[in-house]
């Protein structure tokens, strides 16, 4: 499975990532967004995949 990371420079720390796929994205302590790249998997990369299209600025991206 891929995993995926988020370019905190670029990121609006809007939550439109963590509200589409809240298992995966999450805010740190720093409120920042974290990826839990280990809970992604083929039940729920389709929303993942639309977390990264949605994502305003284009701060998600696939390693």
């Amino acid at each position: 499975m891929a995993n995926f990371k988020v370019d905190q420079d670029k990121c609006l720390r809007c939550g439109m990532c963590t509200g589409t796929a809240m298992d995966i994205f999450e805010f740190d302590d720093e409120g920042n967004i974290k990826v839990n790249n280990e809970q992604i998997n083929d039940e729920n990369i389709d929303e993942v995949n639309e977390a990264m299209n949605n994502c305003p600025v284009g701060a998600i991206s696939e390693e």
